[in-house]
């Protein structure tokens, strides 16, 4: 998308400012302008323009959020180079052990001919994103970050990092899980670091994946493969996202491409036949941020600057799309009403239907990882008990693949492919 810059300067007031060009960020003001397209909506992101381009990382979409992406339009752009999850399978085992005993099984539809996620590519879903915020009006300012903001009974006031000011009604920070917003604003987080860092990258194989996911918890932490859709030339791809311990997984990203693929096959397999590295491996810390709120005077956090989760059960990105879907009702509602659509307690209804259901998950996520990320014969033992007794309850299992597409109790609309 082209550079905004100059249309910060001249724009007098806006309704909705969104901080952050990500994912959460540009469907948050796609949902809003196009439920509500009286509302003057706009995005500034700190990041240079171009830069989601060279994002080779993919991510798992929930069936919920692929509702989402539809009503919003930008689902059959993104649909044919996604690749659907058919079925997944849970392993619980050691890198040496010879045989990996399958412990739980997923068929991978929610409804006939609906999977419960599919892998896209991130500059895919971006791009599309990015393309249906241009054909509804919507600036986006690249490459100036927010440097300050003031509040008043009537609105925010923005400042950019050139010195030009932007005047809302409502500022939506979804700036990340280090959110510079969030701390101007005041809000405190619950915070901890696990001491592990996920590697991800993409990996060529021989044999074709047939749509499966696999998700093997190691001592270390776990190992997921999901499937990809081959590229241009044909070959088989999965993605792979392997949680190792910080300091470990920092020396086989920076060291030899041999040790490192050969670390890999160990716990990859030959399944699928020979596999290489197709991209550059890289290392992110993993930890976990909760926000102590979600929304201040004027202020709404969205994605992953309201909360940031251990990829255990692959769904930061799907909450952060519950955030999207939700903030998007209460703010249309609210204008229908002619109320004011940054009033705290307007957004303090958004909080609401939120919070409990992020800081769930927080917790979720926390524990399992403590309970599977070790090597103590009792936990093992148990755990793989409880892995057990879901496999053989059909109604449990269900349970799970609904909670994991994002299809739980109390969903906002537009995750169920309803217009707000």
């Amino acid at each position: 998308m082209v550079d905004r810059k100059a249309d910060a300067k001249t724009r007098a007031s806006l309704d909705v400012l969104v901080a952050g060009a990500g994912y959460v960020g540009l469907a948050s003001a796609v949902a809003l302008k196009q439920a509500r397209p009286s509302l003057a909506v706009a995005v500034v992101d700190a990041a240079p323009a171009g830069v989601w381009q060279r994002d080779g990382r993919a991510s798992a979409i929930a069936a919920a959020a692929c509702r989402m992406l539809e009503q919003l339009q930008v689902w059959n752009e993104i649909a044919p180079e996604a690749q659907a999850i058919t079925d997944m399978i849970i392993t619980d085992s050691r890198a040496s052990d010879p045989v990996r005993p399958v412990f739980l099984t997923f068929d991978g539809e929610v409804a006939p001919g609906e999977p419960f996620a599919h892998m896209v590519a991130n500059k895919d879903l971006n791009g599309a994103l990015r393309r249906r915020a241009e054909k509804l009006g919507i600036d986006v300012i690249e490459g100036l970050a927010v440097s300050a903001f003031d509040t008043d009974g009537a609105g925010i006031t923005v400042h950019l990092a050139d010195g030009a000011t932007l005047k809302a009604r409502l500022l939506v920070a979804a700036d990340g899980v280090n959110s510079k917003l969030r701390d101007m604003a005041g809000i405190k987080t619950v915070k901890w670091e696990y001491g592990q860092s996920g590697i991800v990258c993409t990996v060529a194989h021989e044999r074709p994946h047939n749509g499966r996911a696999e998700e093997h918890f190691l001592p270390a932490g776990p190992f997921a493969t999901l499937p990809l859709k081959p590229d241009g030339s044909g070959t088989n791809r999965s993605s792979i996202v392997w949680v190792e311990r910080s300091e470990d997984a920092q020396k086989l990203v920076d060291g030899d491409d041999l040790v490192f693929e050969h670390e890999l096959e160990q716990r990859f397999g030959l399944k699928l036949g020979a596999i290489h590295v197709a991209d550059k491996p890289r290392a992110w810390p993993l930890g976990l941020t909760l926000a102590r709120a979600f929304v201040a005077p004027r202020i709404a956090l969205a994605g992953d600057a309201a909360h940031g989760i251990h990829p255990i059960a692959g769904q930061g990105l799907n909450l952060g799309f519950k955030d999207v879907a939700a903030l998007a009702e209460v703010v249309v509602e609210a204008d229908r009403l002619g109320q004011d659509i940054g009033a705290l307690d307007v957004l303090e209804r958004y909080q609401q239907w939120r919070r409990f259901d992020t800081v769930q998950m927080g917790i979720t996520t926390d524990v399992l990882n403590r309970l599977f990320s070790n090597d103590i014969g009792p936990l093992r033992t148990v755990r793989d008990i409880g892995l057990g007794l879901v496999e053989r309850m059909p109604k449990l299992k269900d349970f799970f693949i609904r909670q994991a597409s994002g299809l739980s109790s109390d969903t906002p609309k537009l995750l169920k492919g309803e217009a707000i």
